[in-house]
């Protein structure tokens, strides 16, 4: 029996982890593969975080039999085939995120940022009841960003270490469900409890950038995630349906700055003028936004990808136009998107079974 207690994507979302009741096990992504089996034979794992590809990772011990203790971090080293190092904590941890030089740790009230070298204490961070370890910690070096929940319902916290800047997104009126970071850490989406709306933002500023909307029925969304370009962003929730939506490419001003294109005949400009870029889709009343309610000036999903109702996490692939959807049964899809027709259904490329359970025929 393998009963599946975790899954993550890496940094770059290249490969998986997953915690069962007896091992962890890393997934290449494209092609799908299975690329390590660490298993302990007794004892669970129900947190795994890799760091990029290295053969460094961070464990939890999860499930009915631990394999560590839950309230422990243990820093594994797949090289030596052991722990070279361990955080202690008076609570559960409730998720842990890596980059090269920093080891971040989730509390349900509390958020502790260590030094990866010699594991010191750099920062410690209050914040509201945070049952689902919700934290995103961009992993590149060029920026040193953090978001975590803030002390007040549906506030998000963004520190920005390298500005030595910290700033309050009163994001939600209701409690934060999930959000995530692009890869360069200067863009943030959020959604609530509710499910609807997702909303992304500017780090640097906490300006609102764009209000994007899933559906008009509450939903637990589960997962959110940037292509490395920053123009799509894919939605994941337990309605069994995957969103993909278009992103603002620029900011007004930095629109501004650009220098006028010159076209170089006629039939160039005339092209030019009658190929509108392609959004996502609006509501047909979306022209009389200011009297109807904020629902119908909403942008809807440009693409989207339906699977079996369970829970999943979504990333980009490899392939350009193309998402990743990992789900807690233990199936693999990979599906296409087409960029120039807004509204339509991915393509599915491939499905696989990375776990069986025992209700699976073996």
């Amino acid at each position: 029996k393998n009963e599946l207690l975790f899954v993550g994507f890496n940094q770059d979302y290249g490969c998986f982890a997953c915690g069962t009741d007896t091992s962890f096990r890393i997934y290449n992504c494209d092609p799908f593969k299975e690329t390590h089996l660490k298993d302990f034979n007794k004892g669970g794992i129900g947190y795994v975080e890799m760091l990029f590809r290295c053969n460094i990772l961070a464990l939890v011990g999860g499930g009915a039999y631990p394999r560590f203790p839950p309230y422990k971090v243990m820093i594994w080293d797949d090289h030596q085939n052991r722990c070279i190092g361990e955080l202690s904590f008076r609570s559960e941890v409730k998720a842990v995120k890596l980059r090269r030089d920093r080891v971040v740790v989730v509390l349900e009230h509390k958020i502790y940022v260590y030094n990866f070298a010699d594991l010191k204490l750099v920062d410690h961070i209050e914040t509201i009841k945070n049952p689902k370890g919700l934290c995103a910690l961009c992993p590149y070096a060029s920026n040193t960003v953090l978001v975590c929940p803030g002390l007040q319902k549906g506030h998000v916290r963004v520190e920005l270490y390298d500005m030595k800047k910290t700033t309050i997104i009163p994001a939600h009126e209701t409690s934060l469900a999930c959000f995530a970071l692009n890869h360069d850490g200067t863009r943030l989406a959020t959604a609530s409890e509710k499910g609807t709306l997702i909303r992304t933002f500017d780090t640097a500023t906490g300006t609102a950038l764009q209000e994007l909307r899933r559906g008009a029925d509450r939903a637990e969304i589960y997962s959110i995630c940037f292509n490395p370009t920053t123009e799509w962003l894919a939605v994941s929730s337990d309605h069994g349906t995957i969103h993909i939506f278009k992103l603002k490419e620029k900011k007004k001003e930095e629109k501004k700055k650009a220098p006028p294109i010159v076209p170089k005949d006629k039939t160039e400009e005339k092209k030019k003028l009658t190929e509108a870029p392609k959004g996502n889709p609006k509501s047909s009343f979306s022209f009389m936004k200011s009297i109807l309610p904020k629902y119908f000036s909403s942008e809807w999903s440009f693409a989207h990808y339906k699977i079996p109702d369970t829970r999943t996490i979504v990333a980009f692939g490899a392939e350009k136009n193309s998402i990743i959807v990992v789900s807690s049964d233990g199936s693999f899809y990979k599906a296409t998107f087409d960029p120039e027709k807004p509204g339509s259904e991915c393509k599915m490329k491939s499905h696989k079974k990375f776990i069986k359970n025992t209700t699976d025929d073996e």
